[in-house]
């Protein structure tokens, strides 16, 4: 198992380092007129090759990538270039909104899915007709439309839930729950529907294989075949399914925390890009893709401790 680990980390290490360079590369494009979206446009030319200098804006492109690249291996991905605020500083303040709302979301979608899917392959009949429907209703709404139904029901017209967020440096845990319940709620509709169904289909395939009616000619309790045997067996592909998830919902989190006014990575990352602040856009890039890098890493241990033959191959 050591030596798959380490194939995963390296083929992690490969891929963090390219999108790098791929994200560093763009920002370049766009870089042209920073010190003067910074300065305003009463800046003097003067003034704006004192800025490009200070940012370093008059480097090669290589120089600064691995300035920057050498500054982030030490642990210092720089400071915005609007607000001067160290980037590292800015992520530690927001990822805990963004990672909660997302790691809950994930462990109530892994359960519900599950269950849901198991039990639309089993019982099949009306219950799988309504795991369709719902994975294809669920499917055709997009997260933000589910989130402002639900700020206008729940928050707006009925007052249960802050229509924004009340979560501030040092609120209570109340605050929390309170102000992530709607767009937790709103990742569920889309996660479960969808999850529910792939999960469904892996049972069933399970389900047909001739190893299930071998356990069962052998007198084994429906319950051990079910749970013990098929779920094992179709629990790779559920992992996969369920990791897509979870990195689609990173991408869709940006949208819902600007809905709901949440003070995660989404509105920071969107002010950044439109900004082209270099460093924050860099930040945000960089964790986002060491997320998506560990979450692959477990699905691929979790499939290697399931199947033998992953490691293998």
């Amino acid at each position: 198992m050591i030596p798959f680990i380490l194939k995963r980390l390296g083929s992690g290490v490969v891929v963090l380092l390219a999108v790098s360079i791929l994200t560093f590369s763009l920002l370049y494009v766009s870089s042209g007129s920073i010190a003067r979206n910074i300065l305003g446009d009463q800046a003097t030319p003067e003034q704006l090759a004192v800025k490009e200098a200070e940012l370093g804006l008059d480097q090669p492109i290589i120089t600064r990538y691995f300035s920057w690249l050498t500054s982030a291996l030490g642990g210092d991905l720089g400071a915005s270039w609007f607000t001067s605020e160290p980037v590292a500083n800015a992520l530690a303040t927001r990822i805990p909104v963004t990672m909660t709302m997302v790691v809950v979301a994930m462990i109530f979608i892994s359960i519900i899915a599950t269950l849901i899917g198991v039990a639309a392959a089993v019982k099949r009949g009306w219950v799988d007709r309504v795991v369709q429907i719902g994975a294809i209703i669920g499917d055709s709404i997009p997260g933000f439309v589910i989130g402002i139904i639900l700020v206008t029901i729940l928050a707006i017209q009925m007052g249960l839930f802050p229509a924004t967020s009340t979560i501030s440096p040092g609120v209570g845990a109340d605050a929390w729950v309170l102000s992530l319940t709607l767009p937790v709620i709103a990742l569920l509709i889309n996660g479960v529907t969808g999850g529910a169904q792939q999960i469904r289909s892996a049972f069933i395939k399970q389900l047909e294989r001739d190893y299930v009616r071998t356990l069962r000619s052998r007198g084994i309790g429906e319950r051990e075949v079910l749970f013990k045997h098929v779920l094992r067996s179709a629990a790779p592909a559920g992992l996969t399914v369920l990791s897509l998830q979870l990195i689609g919902m990173l991408g869709g989190v940006v949208i819902l925390e600007s809905i709901f006014a949440l003070p995660g990575m989404g509105p920071m990352a969107v002010t950044a890009t439109i900004q082209s602040d270099q460093p924050v856009v860099m930040g945000v890039v960089m964790y986002t893709v060491a997320v998506v890098i560990v979450v692959n890493l477990i699905v691929d241990m979790l499939n290697g401790w399931l199947n033998p033959k992953v490691r293998v191959s």
